[in-house]
């Protein structure tokens, strides 16, 4: 995919703004250091981003035989030698296998349990410009941020049609959804779900801290690619433009006392298989440097935006993302694993009884518009939606659809503890 294809066309803007668009897209002399901190972001004294970033660039995946897939599969524990070979191109024949094998993980580990949950996006006011996302902050969309009120008319919504999981998200924005904002949310999730997640933008560990005890139960935080050359041209500004910030947001969140961490590339947007090991890698780190915590994968792929709809996932097919699932099983056997609305119903349906753990449902991307979608009311005032879905499957349809798979759907099994 051409880089300019990312790019939104942005008819309403101001020619001021327009101008600057153009300077951040073209001109990479008028971007800051994205190695570089902001004022007031936290640094952290860890060795994890080293680590990872040194064996995401040294990994060369064509070097990787069947001789050296075979090995793997065979191993009894998967080493980061074995992961690698699971996700080169060498291990594709082998799929079938690596199937099977991540089967055998998920049910030792996991039964035949799956997880259900849902989002609830809050606001879609964001200051980034991260060219591939539907809320960046030059694309001409309809922005929202609910108050308390419409928050919790959702949040009731959302609970009366049996769900007790929600993960809560933000736009990336601190002046239009301030921590302070969505800690007032957290407390009004705790009256309704019994465990409450956040995908906001990266915080200090005092602010996870305070998220905490206003009832989050664990963060995720999409680093969307380890490449830090690529990430440099796809978020030209913005504080998520800083990627050793945006690194460290996890085990800031476990400083802060978060329970769950979950990770994430958004694949497609760099070279996706360097972009699979470094998320694995990210979590394989921090899992021996803190055990105690319980760490997640998601596989998300690129979906169109609005005012792009030629966003797609380059080279990441089907057959492709079911070969990262059954690596990340195979390599991390105790991790939950999330495959979100994005994919289609088939692809889902059948991941569940491999390698996933855990799956969305009653899925919207918008802001403020269950009560249309799950009533059928309509609400002129939603806020648009941040990417198109793929499953736009019910609570009821999904739990039914899951049992009809054999598998047993779990709503929670988790008690907070302040």
């Amino acid at each position: 995919m051409a880089e300019n294809q990312f790019f939104v066309d942005s008819d309403k803007l101001s020619e001021k703004a327009l101008e600057h668009k153009h300077k951040l897209e073209t001109d990479p002399a008028c971007r800051t250091n994205h190695m570089e901190y902001m004022e007031g972001m936290e640094q952290i004294n860890s060795d994890i981003m080293d680590k990872v970033l040194s064996q995401m660039d040294s990994y060369d995946y064509d070097s990787y035989t069947a001789v050296d897939v075979r090995r793997a599969l065979n191993s009894e524990t998967c080493s980061v030698e074995d992961f690698k070979a699971l996700l080169s191109p060498a291990a594709a024949p082998f799929l079938e296998e690596m199937a099977q094998k991540a089967k055998i993980e998920t049910s030792k580990h996991f039964g035949n349990t799956v997880y259900l949950f849902t989002p609830l996006y809050i606001a879609n006011y964001c200051e980034n410009y991260c060219v591939y996302c539907g809320f960046n902050c030059y694309n001409d969309i309809n922005r929202k941020k609910l108050n308390a009120d419409e928050i919790e008319h959702e949040m009731k919504v959302i609970a009366d049609s049996g769900i007790e999981e929600i993960l809560m998200l933000t736009g990336e924005s601190r002046s239009a959804s301030d921590v302070k904002y969505i800690g007032e949310a957290c407390k009004l999730a705790s009256k309704y779900f019994r465990n409450v997640g956040l995908e906001i933008y990266p915080v200090n560990s005092d602010e996870y801290k305070y998220l905490h005890e206003c009832g989050a139960d664990y963060i995720t935080v999409f680093q969307e690619t380890y490449n830090s050359d690529k990430y440099e041209t796809l978020h030209l500004m913005g504080h998520k433009r800083v990627f050793p910030y945006r690194f460290e947001a996890q085990e800031r969140a476990i400083m802060g006392g978060m329970r769950g961490v979950g990770f994430s590339a958004l694949l497609g947007l760099s070279d996706f298989r360097k972009d699979a090991l470094a998320s694995a890698l990210h979590v394989y780190y921090l899992q021996r440097k803190y055990p105690h915590v319980e760490y997640s994968l998601s596989c998300p792929r690129l979906r169109p935006i609005i005012n792009n709809d030629k966003i797609n996932p380059l080279d990441v097919h089907e057959k492709e993302l079911c070969q990262v699932l059954c690596a990340y099983r195979i390599f991390l056997p105790y991790i939950g694993i999330t495959v979100s609305s994005r994919e289609q119903k088939h692809f889902r349906d059948g991941i569940v009884k491999i390698a996933a753990t855990k799956v969305s449902a009653g899925v919207s991307t918008g802001i403020g518009d269950h009560e249309s979608k799950y009533a059928g009311e309509d609400d002129a005032e939603a806020g648009d939606e941040q990417f198109e879905i793929s499953d736009a499957r019910s609570f009821d349809q999904m739990y039914g659809d899951m049992e009809d798979e054999g598998l047993q759907p779990v709503l929670n099994d988790y008690v907070y503890v302040g």
